[in-house]
């Protein structure tokens, strides 16, 4: 039958494109919101470990590669479910099984502590009564979590420095702003004369280790960690370095 369509129409009737179906888009958008979640769980477990250019353009090149890849549900085929949800598994049991082979070295003691202490050398690793160990980093410093008023932060261990020095980013997540200390302590660093401000912490946490109403500076000028100085350090019992190892012992 005649469809109507004269001799001068351009060619077969175009059938409308369908769009991207709803529930792709809130795959898509899950998968993004997971993403983003993990990152605010990481950034609050390990304060200041992105702290350059370099590793902020890392996160972000990543950031954008997820999404670039995870986009692929939007247009993809038929999803077969149950050989994702079987791939996926495959891909769990073999990190899990690296992670477990890793933390398993020489003793099945301090798992928990074990595992975490691989995939970030700030934390201590209790070895006695009153011995922590502390792994070396990869730029040869040794980096330690704390806590100063039950807040975590990130310390790099200066046996240089008479102060335990707060970086004012750290500073500020503790809730002490700049606004309202003065900087008349002085002291040369390798950028010149610094300038800081005391500040007396309620206490400082490392692992079990805590003492109470420890003195601390804030510096003025931006740093790249916060320094575990000797006010710190002098209190303990000992503190030594054995090969790629910072062994600190207190009463």
């Amino acid at each position: 039958m005649p469809d109507g369509r004269g001799p001068w129409d351009d060619g077969p009737e175009k059938q409308p494109r369908a769009g991207i179906p709803r529930h792709r888009v809130a795959i898509w958008l899950a998968l993004m919101a997971a993403l983003a979640g993990g990152l605010w769980l990481l950034a609050r477990a390990f304060p200041g470990q992105v702290s350059s250019i370099e590793d902020k353009g890392w996160v972000i090149q990543t950031i954008a590669l997820f999404a670039f890849i995870s986009a692929g549900v939007l247009t993809a085929g038929r999803i077969r479910w149950g050989e994702k949800a079987r791939h996926a598994g495959i891909w769990v049991g073999i990190v899990a099984v690296m992670i477990l082979a890793l933390s398993y070295r020489d003793e099945l003691a301090g798992v928990g502590q074990r595992v975490r202490s691989e995939f970030s050398a700030s934390y201590p690793v209790a070895t006695g009564a009153h011995e922590l160990v502390v792994t070396q980093g990869e730029g040869g410093g040794f980096y330690v979590m704390g806590k100063v008023n039950g807040q975590l932060v990130r310390f790099l261990v200066d046996t240089g420095s008479s102060d335990t020095v707060l970086s004012p980013d750290d500073a500020r997540r503790l809730g002490v702003y700049a606004a309202g200390l003065r900087f008349d302590r002085t002291a040369e660093t390798a950028n010149g004369t610094g300038y800081g401000a005391p500040f007396v912490a309620d206490s400082l946490e490392v692992g079990p280790i805590r003492f109470d109403a420890l003195p601390m500076v804030v510096n003025q000028a931006p740093m790249t960690s916060s320094l575990l100085g000797m006010t710190f350090l002098s209190r303990l019992e000992s503190f030594q370095v054995r090969g790629r190892k910072l062994y600190l012992t207190w009463r």
